[in-house]
């Protein structure tokens, strides 16, 4: 069986992916499509052969312009000649999923989640963008928006990675979404046997919507000890707001090893998770360590943290509520409700060998279903198929 696997762009390394290494772990043969390709980052991880790239790779630096090329994005996906596989998996935020295929190839669409610029989000990206971004913004995104939701009805099956995603799929493509979530290495994130070190950990890329902010301000005006892991754009912003704090105990680390990243989440106090993720991987691999996560109760988050038993929640996005959050936290842990054990049982449950399991089982039954309609049989009741969701349920 010949099979294809598109993925929006190969710039940088993330949680999409990691989506993507384990599909291919599925179908080692695949070839891959993508829009643009950087090949000094992603060669180690995807090497160039396997990789056909669009025809926005001959742009001069396209794989930093990329996303000011929104508008071609459509056009490019469609472009890409399909008709000779027979199975199309596509790892999608963004366009991947327009591709066109045979009607007798089946398509399934990993989703990360709709087009934020496009939809919901679409408000908060106007209000930050510039007079010049703005005026393309109002010509372009609706007729996006159109393109987007005529390609999500071509394709076969749509997983979601987690139910908050299924429920923006079924709120702007009108469809339903079978829920797997995405895939940990939960085998190399592992407790280190020792008593945490009295520290808060705080790990992302340092950019607004993250709210590295929160546990900053947190965590400077009560004196608890934060290590901040990341780079990014609002990184002097947030030294300089932990400098604002007289006897902070704030430290910033900058971007360093997965070793490193590693050791830090298994010496932490917590893990204190402040925005809103379709999924959040960072707070499954912090449990995977036996680490309690102190998270804000929406999203992905209420999908990966037990509300007592492996971390506490918050439930606005304020300095004051993280707080409140913070004391329940302490009191409890005192009081002995975090398990390790428990908490790193509970992570084991995302591994990337469960991912492969309920992806198989998707891919398996929407073959059938093709071909049942291909040689003119009954649909099965129920499809488009739904596979069971991630151990991961909503709490």
């Amino acid at each position: 069986m010949k099979v294809a696997v598109t993925h929006d762009w190969l710039v940088n390394y993330g949680g999409g992916e990691r989506v993507l290494q384990q599909l291919l772990v599925l179908y080692p043969d695949a070839d891959i499509y993508t829009l643009v390709y950087d090949a000094k980052k992603m060669a180690s991880f995807f090497p160039p052969e396997k990789v056909h790239v669009s025809r926005l790779q001959r742009i001069p630096m396209a794989t930093r312009l990329y996303p000011k090329m929104l508008s071609l994005m459509p056009g490019a996906w469609e472009a890409f000649d399909l008709t000779g596989y027979d199975l199309v998996l596509s790892s999608s935020s963004s366009c991947a999923k327009g591709v066109i295929t045979r009607p007798d190839t089946p398509h399934i669409a990993y989703i990360h989640s709709p087009m934020r610029y496009a939809w919901d989000l679409y408000y908060e990206y106007y209000r930050r963008s510039g007079m010049l971004t703005r005026f393309f913004m109002q010509r372009w995104i609706p007729g996006l928006r159109q393109w987007d939701y005529i390609s999500s009805q071509r394709v076969d099956c749509l997983v979601s990675n987690s139910a908050y995603i299924a429920r923006r799929i079924q709120k702007f493509w009108g469809r339903e979404a079978t829920v797997v979530n995405p895939p940990v290495n939960t085998v190399s994130f592992t407790p280190n046997g020792q008593p945490h070190e009295g520290f808060y950990l705080a790990f992302s890329r340092l950019v607004p919507y993250k709210r590295l902010d929160l546990a900053v301000q947190a965590c400077g005006r009560t004196g608890r000890k934060l290590v901040v892991i990341g780079s990014g754009g609002q990184e002097k912003e947030l030294r300089q707001l932990a400098a604002s704090f007289k006897g902070a105990d704030i430290r910033f680390t900058g971007r360093i090893a997965d070793a490193e990243v590693k050791s830090y989440l298994q010496r932490c106090r917590a893990l204190i998770f402040c925005a809103q993720e379709d999924f959040g991987i960072i707070p499954v691999e912090a449990q995977a360590c036996g680490r309690p996560v102190i998270a804000y109760g929406s999203g992905g988050a209420l999908e990966t943290v037990i509300d007592g038993t492996t971390g506490v929640f918050f439930a606005e996005q304020t300095a004051e509520s993280l707080l409140e959050a913070l004391d329940r936290f302490e009191r409890l842990d005192g009081e002995g409700a975090f398990k390790a054990g428990i908490i790193t049982a509970h992570a084991a449950a995302f591994s990337e060998e469960r991912f492969r399991s309920q992806m198989a089982a998707v891919i398996e039954k929407t073959i059938l279903t093709v071909k049942s309609v291909r040689q003119g049989q009954a649909v099965p009741a129920g499809q488009p198929p739904r596979a069971e969701h991630g151990t991961g349920g909503a709490r």
